[in-house]
């Protein structure tokens, strides 16, 4: 049989797929493996070393070192964007004519480079990205962070217009499917769900007796989540919260202290939070803004029970049917009160199991995505 070949840009490495973005990539990476497709894989390095393991599931597996420093902040380009260019990454795209995969507005650098101007190209959405940075300018108390939130917002806005220059643009939700396909009509924009590490669902009988709340906490957006639910929801209320995280600042430590009912798990490994999501009652997550879709709902719905969540958290998706979901403080406070005494049976479970397997199964929206490719051959 022909071989099948497929550049992808990732802006950052995919490996641990312990967050965010990189999951989508890594699991849709092994999905493109077991479907037979050669992904020529370009990784931009910082902080996350190179990972044999990608090796495994891509044909090659090419580094370049991001380019940070005070003269890329101040750059009309955003930030995020800048910083991840490289003349051996455009030099090795020129080398065949394969179509290439650009992960996120992050890695659309060369999207409209007039030397691959041929190229099949797609974009990859995971955010729009000028929305998610001005919730995080606005959930940022640092003077200095919140300005360059402020300041790359707005870049972020005016550099969308390269996207014109994709074939094909490819959404998390259904909101940012009709934003992006509004702002270019005529363009095919198509919703493609975020990969995700879970085949199967796993979810353990019985009850469980606290509720947790996790996600990364060095992003201010989540934060400001924890300290909602910690004085808004769980403050009065005898049930524990458990709060787990990467990166937990130290004002968050302090708010917890004084709070006997809930606790923190900094830094948990992977394997601990998979065991956290599956020993909870219920999974609570909430957010602020409504772009993209949050990994860890998924996560939950797979691994966990109950998801008490607040609509943003569903809002472009599919799932609002196989969550509680509480409007304000108070609706949250009250679901959680009558979940921490259910038990969650097996129609539950089968309610969710072929909603799940019906719009998030990795290998079905792999095929969705090879269907849409002129890919090259061998």
């Amino acid at each position: 049989m022909p071989e099948e070949h497929l550049h992808i840009i990732s802006f950052d490495v995919p490996y641990p797929p312990n967050y965010g973005g990189v999951i989508d990539i890594f699991y849709k990476i092994r999905a493109l493996y077991a479907r037979g497709v050669r992904v020529h894989l370009h990784c931009f390095e910082y902080g996350r070393k190179s990972a044999p393991e990608l090796e495994k599931l891509c044909y090659e597996v090419h580094y370049y070192p991001r380019m940070t420093g005070w003269k890329f902040a101040i750059s009309w380009k955003p930030f995020i964007v800048i910083s991840r260019r490289s003349p051996l990454l455009i030099q090795n795209l020129l080398k065949d004519k394969y179509p290439i995969l650009f992960e996120g507005l992050h890695s659309c650098y060369y999207l409209a480079d007039p030397r691959i101007a041929e190229r099949f190209k797609i974009y990859r959405e995971s955010n729009i990205e000028h929305h998610y940075y001005f919730h995080l300018f606005k959930a940022e108390s640092h003077l200095y962070k919140k300005l360059f939130f402020l300041f790359e917002s707005w870049k972020l806005h005016v550099f969308q217009r390269q996207l014109e220059y994709a074939n094909i643009m490819l959404t998390v939700s259904k909101d940012d499917r009709i934003y992006l396909s509004g702002k270019f009509p005529g363009k095919k924009v198509e919703y493609l769900p975020s990969f995700h590490k879970d085949d199967n669902l796993n979810i353990l009988p019985g009850n469980g007796n606290f509720a947790l709340y996790h996600g990364n906490l060095g992003v201010a957006e989540n934060v400001v989540a924890a300290e909602f639910l910690i004085t808004k929801v769980f403050r009065g209320l005898n049930e524990t919260l458990v709060i787990a995280g990467l990166n937990p600042p130290e004002r968050l430590i302090r708010l917890i202290r004084r709070y006997s009912n809930v606790k923190i798990v900094s830094n948990p490994s992977d394997d601990t939070i998979y065991e956290l999501i599956r020993t909870a009652q219920i999974n609570v997550l909430v957010t602020f803004q409504t772009t993209g879709l949050k990994l860890k709902l998924l996560n939950a719905l797979f691994s966990g029970r109950f998801c008490l969540v607040n609509p943003e958290m569903v809002a472009g998706t599919e799932l609002a049917d196989l969550c509680e979901i509480g409007s304000d403080a108070g609706e949250l406070k009250e679901k959680l009160s009558a979940l921490m005494h259910r038990s969650f049976d097996g129609s539950m479970l089968q309610k969710r199991q072929e909603k799940l397997i019906k719009f998030h199964s990795n290998l079905k929206n792999c095929d969705f995505l090879l269907n849409l490719l002129p890919l090259s051959h061998e």
